[in-house]
């Protein structure tokens, strides 16, 4: 775990402090937490606080009293370091949030406002701090792609609300993911292995230079519990057989073709509607972000590709920083984004 100061002069300031928001951001990897002015439009992290360990899952999802441990004495430690005597709002994004958030939609009101006095409180799913992150308040579509991937889109309006496309995970959908990815590319591999169409020699040696014989592959994926993870550390290699394979370059054009899709179903039908993708997917570089580029000018011709403004814990602290203030536009919805005031 690792709590980080900003630098000197951005953080807490002798005499009466302003108002402090707080913003966390749950996934996969880890919890990230942070502290900001709520004064302050973009709400840049004073303080944060990161640890390794995921939110676990118990009968009712997500479970409330293993985040609340972490986060609680953390959030206290954030508060002293700057100087922040009270919170005016607290955002928490969290992976799962819209399909297994019943126990944290259930337990964290009450606990947070015992904790901390806080009131003001949005739960939000991490694809609507993911947008909040890369557009703020603005009308358009956001594509968070990493091991999974899930677009998210809204005109602000509540009749309009949120549209959601993807992010059904590796087994049913998550098109153009990492693991998407990986998976085409294994199975390209293993049908040169086979000496059947489609077959990729190159990707074969590069599965077999990470994880050993073909035939072996199946026990070693199978029966491990990060095998979503094991099958997105395979996109890097894809990308990087790309330039000198005609498989592999497939790959990543019908990988980036599905983003694409995705942004086009949830993306507003005005024109110059604004569009942002974002996530550790795309440190693939030029062998995906090309093909993306083409997709893009040929599936949303209307739209316009914009560059992410933060990330999904920049995103908390927008949104936490908006309800603090008076100021949140977002879309309310029950399961995206609830907001007790």
């Amino acid at each position: 775990m690792r709590a980080d100061l900003a630098e000197p002069g951005s953080g807490a300031a002798d005499g009466p402090a302003p108002g402090h928001v707080l913003g966390v951001d749950s996934g996969g990897s880890g919890l990230r937490i942070a502290v900001a002015r709520a004064d302050e439009k973009d709400a840049r992290p004073l303080a944060s606080y990161t640890s390794q360990e995921p939110i676990g899952t118990g009968p009712n999802g997500m479970d409330a009293h293993h985040l609340l441990k972490q986060l609680v004495p953390a959030a206290q430690d954030l508060m002293r370091d700057t100087g922040a005597r009270q919170l005016d709002a607290v955002c928490v994004g969290a992976a799962g949030m819209a399909s297994l958030g019943t126990e944290l939609r259930a337990e964290l009101p009450g606990a947070l406002a015992e904790a901390f006095g806080v009131r003001r409180l949005a739960l939000a799913a991490d694809a609507v701090t993911a947008y909040a992150g890369a557009l703020g308040q603005t009308p358009g579509a956001v594509v968070a792609v990493g091991t999974g991937v899930i677009a998210t889109g809204t005109d602000l309006t509540e009749a309009g609300g949120w549209r959601r496309a993807d992010g059904w995970g590796h087994l049913l959908g998550d098109c153009g993911s990492g693991a998407w990815i990986g998976r085409a590319g294994m199975e390209a591999a293993l049908r040169a292995h086979d000496g059947r169409t489609g077959g990729s020699a190159a990707l074969l040696a590069r599965m077999e230079a990470l994880w050993g014989p073909a035939a072996e592959l199946p026990g070693m994926l199978y029966p491990r519990a990060d095998r979503t993870a094991v099958l997105a550390s395979f996109a890097p290699e894809v990308a990087a057989c790309a330039g000198h394979d005609p498989v592999a370059a497939d790959i990543l054009n019908r990988a980036a073709r599905h983003l694409v899709e995705a942004a086009a179903a949830v993306c507003p039908t005005a024109d110059g509607s604004v569009v942002a993708f974002t996530g550790g997917l795309l440190h693939l570089g030029e062998p995906l972000l090309t093909p993306l580029r083409r997709a893009f000018d040929e599936l949303l011709p209307h739209a316009r590709r914009v560059e992410a403004e933060g990330d999904p814990l920049g995103g908390a602290l927008r949104v936490a920083a908006a309800l603090a203030t008076g100021r949140l536009l977002l879309p309310t919805d029950e399961k995206l984004l609830r907001v007790t005031r």
